[in-house]
């Protein structure tokens, strides 16, 4: 264990911070800072946003916020235990170490089976792109040559990966600040050939919540999963140069500046565009607004960003999806020859997570229906289960710290037990909406077999591995 790592219980193996296995430590805090302002800029911010606003109006402004607050605390709570304990697996590891193995186990491979099959989702979008702009090209052909670029980046020293990822991240975030530099010129009407529009947007056609808070409850669970993917920072954060200070300024820096690019970027919209222009959806609400502004060439603009932010994505997650499985092998729960590293670099996890990725994408060929829409529907709702291991995990190793060893809490979360609850009953909140959305319900009741399958399957692990462990006690305390 290392000098950073909270003591886990007696019965459970540690994760050094760096999976167990001599990970290298090639990032730089500069990685880590983008990493964590564009871990969670993504195509859904870009285009898949237009569908909340389709439903909820302007009103999409209130819902971003909410579930902008719901992750700003879960990014809190997983930045305290993440500085505390730096782990390649992260909540696996902060899971095992507060709930036992069982959880670790299947908040770990829920976590990787999520990861690998949007591998394959951001491939497929990004090969759209292409095939639109280069007509009668393979679609499958881009997916395989993105998919090997990043296989092989990742097989590669770690500090590759951060480069792709700085990048990538300076031009997403860039291309937002510029949005909403040119959308606040134009609310004040000082941008050349516009008239501001004042709050007729935000009132006419419908008012502020046109379709009641059936519209509002429908942004709030589109904006809510927009929000995946602040979880590789903190898997990053092992392999930087210093893990500790690393997530916490990094943790610290982000979550002001996501809720300012989303909930911003939502204002933007809805205040210049008509909430019900078709464009919106059909084009995309960035898009849309652009155009609606006469920026010339708006379309090819945002086209190169969503691009940017998919294969930057499927980068991202072809990382993260291999740190976790190395890290639930270095503890036991996977197959060991994941765990197996070159220099530094956990190269069999990187392929075969990659392969897996790849795989979804000829179900998408071949099974399209059936095979392909059943991993759609499972991977609906994960990332709410594992923010919901996050905060249980939280209430639990927030205590042992502070009893064990309070100096290692060098980020907190605020206004602890409370808010952490607060967090807890708004994933609840989010589940019980989801329940009653028929859309949302099949995602819910997927999700919610996979995870309790492998709740099941770490549950017998973890009493095989004990009475094997007591067995063998037992066995030495009599060859004594």
């Amino acid at each position: 264990m290392s000098k950073t790592s909270a003591p886990p219980p007696v019965d459970l193996p540690a994760d050094d911070g760096s999976g167990g296995q001599g990970l290298s430590h090639g990032l730089k805090q500069r990685h880590l800072s983008m990493i964590a302002l564009g871990g969670v800029i993504g195509a859904g911010l870009f285009v898949g946003s237009g569908a909340g606003i389709a439903q909820a109006g302007p009103s999409i402004v209130i819902a971003y916020a909410l579930s902008g607050l719901l992750v700003m605390l879960v990014m809190r709570m997983l930045g305290e235990m993440s500085a505390a304990n730096p782990a390649s697996g992260t909540f696996s590891v902060h899971a095992e170490r507060a709930i036992g193995p069982w959880a670790g186990f299947a908040s770990g491979w829920i976590f990787w089976f999520l990861l690998c099959v949007v591998v394959g989702l951001e491939g497929i979008g990004a090969a759209k792109i292409m095939t639109g702009w280069l007509p009668g090209t393979p679609e499958w052909a881009w997916v395989a040559l993105f998919t090997v670029t990043f296989c092989v980046a990742n097989l590669a020293a770690v500090k590759n990966f951060g480069e792709f990822e700085f990048w990538f991240a300076a031009l997403k975030v860039g291309a937002i600040v510029l949005f909403l530099g040119i959308g606040v010129l134009a609310i004040i009407g000082v941008l050349p050939d516009t008239d501001a529009p004042g709050v007729s947007n935000l009132t006419g056609e419908g008012g502020f919540l046109p379709n009641g808070t059936e519209g509002l409850v429908f942004g709030l669970l589109a904006s809510v999963f927009a929000y995946g993917g602040l979880e590789t920072v903190t898997i990053a954060a092992a392999e930087s140069e210093h893990p500790v200070q690393g997530v916490a300024k990094a943790v610290r820096t982000a979550m002001w500046r996501i809720a300012i690019f989303y909930v911003g970027s939502m204002a933007v919209v809805v205040t210049l565009v008509p909430w019900n222009d078709p464009k919106v959806v059909a084009q995309g609400p960035y898009v849309a607004t652009l155009d609606h502004l006469g920026i010339p060439a708006a379309a090819q603009i945002m086209n190169v960003v969503i691009l940017i932010a998919l294969l930057s994505a499927m980068n991202a997650n072809i990382y993260a999806a291999s740190r976790m499985s190395m890290s639930l092998v270095a503890r036991g729960q996977g197959p060991k020859a994941l765990g197996r590293t070159h220099r530094g670099v956990p190269r069999t996890a990187v392929v075969v997570s990659t392969a897996f990725g790849f795989g979804c994408v000829l179900l998408s060929y071949w099974r399209p229906d059936d095979v392909f829409m059943w991993l759609l529907n499972m991977i609906g709702a994960i990332i709410l289960v594992v923010w919901f291991f996050v905060g249980v995990s939280q209430l639990i190793l927030r205590r042992r710290t502070e009893r064990e060893d309070p100096s290692r809490l060098v980020v907190k979360m605020w206004l602890y037990p409370g808010l952490t609850w607060v967090a807890l009953a708004g994933m609840a909140t989010v589940f019980v909406l989801m329940a009653r959305e028929d859309d949302t319900r099949t995602q819910l009741l997927y999700s919610g077999g996979l995870t309790l399958a492998l709740c099941l399957v770490g549950y017998v692990r973890q009493v095989l591995a004990r009475a094997g462990a007591e067995k063998d006690g037992a066995g030495a305390e009599k060859d004594r």
